[in-house]
């Protein structure tokens, strides 16, 4: 059973970095426009918005686009970060339950 929950606490860990990879990568695009990748980083790109669309788009269709002006803020992301950080808070607990 331990074995099972640090797995998965490892899964959220590695999810968690892919979510900041991201966060890194949509900041490159905002603010050098002409930005492309080509090549093997187009390619790892990919994989990563794979990974990590469906449960960002999951919850944009709930928690909408706050819009400030005309800056449009995405707390989706935010969200998605707490529930990782209290979903590892909760398999950290049933770890040290375990034991």
């Amino acid at each position: 059973m331990r074995e099972t929950l640090l797995v998965l606490y490892i899964i959220t860990q590695v999810f968690w970095y892919l979510l900041l990879a991201r966060i890194v990568v949509e900041m490159i695009a905002s603010f050098s426009r002409g930005w492309n990748p080509r090549g093997f980083v187009a390619v790892v790109l990919e994989w990563l918005f794979t990974i990590t669309d469906p449960p960002v788009k999951a919850l944009r269709k709930v928690i909408k686009p706050v819009r400030i002006g005309q800056v449009s803020l995405d707390l989706s992301v935010l969200v998605l970060f707490v529930i990782i950080i209290v979903i590892q808070l909760i398999l950290r607990i049933m770890m040290t339950s375990v034991a």
